[in-house]
């Protein structure tokens, strides 16, 4: 049977985000101490802590409010304010409960919703590009702690360990 563009595109969402994504930031989480999530080079890069919490309000915003009809209540600015007395501990229930929800929202799409264009930050989106963006909006940050975590830390995160990544696998 084959599967319908909303089923892929979903299935990819939940690859990029919760298979890649997600164990990367949960990664370097791990190899930095309370003091080093708040931690910038300077007043104009975002923290560790600042870029989950930028992350998980720009899901919540595209995702669960627009395609979900969920309440915006996003205040973006303050998801750039360093919040020390927020933990890694609660950032993971952050990233966690953001699953959850994603993961609803994005089950009862409908193929039409994909079609269909929502206002977003007074952006005119269809629901795909919304997956989309939010895909790359992932990607793109995913990487930014990646390297704020190497920097502060001078460790490898070994992302891809025990994976040649110079092979050419020919799945024929």
């Amino acid at each position: 049977m084959e599967m319908s563009c909303k089923n892929q595109l979903i299935d990819q969402f939940k690859h990029r985000v919760f298979d890649e994504s997600y164990p990367r930031i949960f990664k370097c989480l791990g190899m930095l101490n309370e003091e080093q999530i708040w931690n910038s080079p300077s007043g104009n890069i975002p923290s560790v802590g600042n870029l989950i919490i930028h992350l998980c309000g720009n899901a919540r915003q595209w995702i669960l409010s627009a395609l979900g009809d969920k309440e915006d209540n996003r205040d973006r600015e303050s998801e750039f304010i360093i919040h020390r007395n927020i933990k890694k501990s609660d950032l993971l229930f952050l990233m966690e409960n953001l699953r959850i929800n994603l993961i609803e929202t994005l089950d009862q799409l409908e193929e039409e919703d994909l079609q269909k264009i929502y206002v977003i930050q007074e952006l005119k989106e269809s629901g795909f590009s919304v997956i989309i963006h939010v895909i790359e909006h992932f990607s793109y940050h995913t990487g930014q702690i990646t390297t704020l975590t190497k920097l502060q830390t001078n460790q490898n995160t070994d992302y891809y360990g025990g994976i040649n990544l110079n092979s050419l696998n020919n799945l024929n």
